[in-house]
């Protein structure tokens, strides 16, 4: 504990937090955010490199893309990715808590949305479906720009971008030249909700051709309260501890490199993540009426990442092959423990506290090694990138649990150490090609393919002397993107897509008791991969003070994986097994305007519109978000860009056609509107020292509400709450 605090105290005293300067974003890379009256322009003017490979304006990308870059992450303070994009059309939340957040696309979330940083994946094949990794393995301070791509993606990028891929672009240094300079910032952020302390730094330097970036940051939050209120059927008297969401958490990255010329460079970085004590999080039963339901709790006590990757880049090179070159291998270590404890009472008839207690604990530890190739040649009018990739996920997990009945005299626990999951390992390469091309002066296409073979099978594991399972699948997909310039400020657009996710070890190879003990599961080497096809069709308006986009959008999940009863037993369990039996059909409209005023002030808001049904039950409700999202936004800037203020707010509409199944809630989804407020000051200059203010209120008006998905298992958000950043910028 000791220890602890004295680093906690260090890093306090090395960093002071990081404040933004402004409610809109910057173009990419600045340290000073936009005026709000060229907020429009801003958006416009956003460069992507996810949808295509190749750098892109966003007005001039064929297919729905969101960029929101560091500037914004300083302006808005969020604990993390998912919460970063609360308020961008199409992108919901799941998880609570200081860092297990992970973000929604669609309605689709876990592993079929593509986590990846710097284009590549962060996904692994060992975490469950609905879940997936937290995006928090990659720090907010190291973050230049989030790019989301709403759509499947995995021409591109393979596996698992059936709902969409997010990109976490972490700061690049700056190679080659000549001279030498440094810069950076310290910055120190609390929160009210958490008692959140989080000091952080990051430096960037350049001596002659050696360029490097060194990023780190401390977390110590607590587990917050939800407020008093009524929420569908739930009725919090009083404000109500939320436990398990905290987190210790710290993360650090550095990278350097070496540029041989203005084109080419050679870089390595290393990066590491740690959190600690942070969980999945609960009320507890009393506090919701609930005196005879299970409990449940699920914690991650400890998870470590770290990553190693070297990359080569080469531009400009004019060989009759490739004008661009990238080449990126890495390796990865991902360790997570978790703990699951349930206990499900008898109920009347039986004496006080009766009912089984089973403690359960996972450990897991998953290796990634990974490669990368990709090259860019122009061939007249047209741009054509290709490449593979490949990637190998090796798995080594434990388990064990102990169960115990309780109230009928002295407990008799029974331990059971077998792996529910075996060893094992995921495989697959991918060849993928791509063509940038400019069909007449005024219409483009973005035409692709990729075909991945995937293996994945099991290894000894001890106790375990079943045979050993493994599948093979191979799958081919296909991506158009049309855009015709209408006129110089408006585009048309039309995306045709294929994607596919792979299913992973878990879904392959788990046979065991089901957590909450309700049933048996049972391996399925046999799955398919799902399958998607995708259409979108929009328009994107960009003028000197006006950005506005919006688009329709229907996918179509065919092969989809759900659990689903065998009709036998094992022992007392019913068995149940992953089946490719649904199709789901996800459909609905997005929107999006940006607009600079006068004097200084800009508004901003979102229209989200969703629905979502299983084609071949349609009486079975399947919707994983929210029917409907309208967010708002009023800003202003001084003239002198010294000071800023944002309003904003998000409404989720009622939804009716979902399964919330036993919780407090009801049957409906309400709807909620929640507020915040934002605002900012460049306080003094000390020399070259830059001392800037950030003041956030998020859930002004103290209303209790819970995400869609953090709803059936009843998670509301936090009390209002104040969070505060101070930098210091050189």
């Amino acid at each position: 504990m000791g220890t602890h605090d004295a680093r906690r105290k260090s890093l306090v005293v090395a960093g002071l937090s990081l404040a933004l300067s402004s409610f809109t974003a910057a173009r990419v890379g600045a340290q000073s955010p936009a005026p709000a009256d060229t907020a429009a322009a801003t958006v416009l003017n956003k460069v992507t490199v996810t949808a295509t490979r190749n750098p892109k304006t966003v007005f001039h990308t064929a297919s729905p893309v969101v960029v929101v870059d560091s500037t914004r992450i300083r302006s808005t303070l969020p604990n993390g990715v998912a919460e970063l994009l609360r308020e961008s059309p199409g992108v919901d939340i799941t998880g609570t808590g200081a860092n297990q957040g992970r973000p929604i696309i669609r309605g689709q979330r876990g592993q079929r949305i593509l986590l990846l940083e710097d284009g590549i994946r962060l996904n692994n094949t060992r975490r469950q479906q609905d879940f997936g990794e937290i995006p928090a393995l990659v720090g907010l301070d190291a973050i230049d720009r989030v790019e989301v791509v709403r759509g499947p993606a995995s021409v591109l990028y393979g596996t698992d971008a059936i709902g969409g891929v997010i990109n976490l672009i972490t700061m690049q240094p700056t190679y080659g030249g000549t001279g030498s300079r440094i810069n950076g910032r310290a910055s120190y952020n609390y929160s009210t909700s958490d008692r959140q302390q989080r000091p952080s730094t990051a430096i960037s330097g350049q001596v002659g051709r050696f360029g490097f970036i060194a990023a780190g940051s401390y977390r110590d939050a607590r587990a917050y309260d939800a407020p008093a209120g009524t929420f569908g059927n739930v009725k919090l008297t009083n404000q109500t501890r939320v436990n398990d969401t905290g987190v210790r958490d710290e993360s650090v990255l550095l990278q350097g490199g070496y540029g041989f010329t203005e084109h080419q460079s050679l870089s390595a970085k290393v990066s590491r993540y740690t959190a600690h004590d942070a969980g999945f999080g609960f009320v507890e039963n009393a506090a919701l009426g609930q005196t005879d339901a299970p409990t449940i709790q699920i914690r991650y006590p400890d998870q470590t990442y770290q990553k190693l990757t070297l990359e080569y880049r080469a531009n400009a090179l004019g060989l009759p092959f490739a004008d661009r070159a990238d080449v990126t291998g890495y390796t990865s270590s991902n360790e997570r423990s978790l703990t699951l404890g349930v206990f499900v009472p008898f109920g009347p008839g039986t004496p006080p506290g009766a009912g089984v207690r089973v403690d359960s604990r996972n450990f897991t530890d998953v290796r990634t090694d990974g490669f990368r190739a990709e090259a860019s040649k122009a061939l007249g009018r047209s741009l054509v990138t290709y490449g593979l990739d490949f990637f190998r996920d090796h798995s080594d997990n434990s388990d064990s649990s102990v169960t115990a009945v309780l109230g009928f005299g002295p407990p008799q626990p029974q331990l059971n150490d077998t792996a529910t999951t075996p060893n094992a390992s995921f495989h697959t390469v991918g060849l993928f090609a791509q063509s940038d091309m400019s069909i007449t002066d005024r219409l483009s296409a973005v035409l692709g393919a990729r075909w991945q073979s995937v293996t994945a099978g099991t290894r000894p594991t001890p106790r375990i002397t079943a045979p050993l399972l493994s599948s093979t699948d191979a799958t081919a997909v296909g991506a158009a993107n049309l855009l015709y310039q209408l006129t110089d400020r408006v585009n048309l657009i039309a995306s045709f897509g294929r994607g596919f996710r792979s299913p992973n070890l878990i879904e392959r190879f788990f046979k065991g008791a089901t957590p909450e003990g309700s049933g048996y599961q049972m391996p399925n080497a046999g799955l398919k991969p799902e399958r998607s096809f995708d259409i979108d069709l929009g328009m994107k308006v960009g003028t000197a003070r006006l950005y506005a986009e919006g688009f329709v959008f229907r996918n179509d999940v065919r092969d989809g994986i759900r659990i689903a009863p065998t009709g036998t037993k094992v022992g007392p369990f019913d068995a149940y097994q992953n089946v490719n039996v649904d199709r789901i059909r996800d459909q609905g409209a997005e929107m999006m305007v940006q607009a600079g005023l006068v004097s200084g002030f800009s508004v901003g808001g979102t229209y989200t519109r969703y629905s979502s049904k299983n084609v071949l039950e349609p009486l079975n409700p399947v919707g994983d978000t929210y029917s409907s999202k309208i967010t708002g936004s009023l800003g202003w800037r001084s003239p002198s860009g010294k000071l800023w203020s944002e309003y904003s707010l998000r409404m989720n509409g009622e939804r009716k056609d979902v399964d919330l199944g036993s919780s407090p809630v009801g049957a409906v989804l309400p709807s909620f509107t929640v507020h915040s407020i934002r605002g900012g000051a460049k306080l003094f200059t000390v020399g070259s020292v830059s001392n800037d203010l950030t003041v956030v209120v998020n859930n002004l008006t103290n209303v209790l509400y819970a995400e869609f998905s953090n709803a059936s298992f009843f998670r509301p958000e936090p009390k209002r709450s104040l969070a505060v950043s101070w930098t210091l910028g050189f």
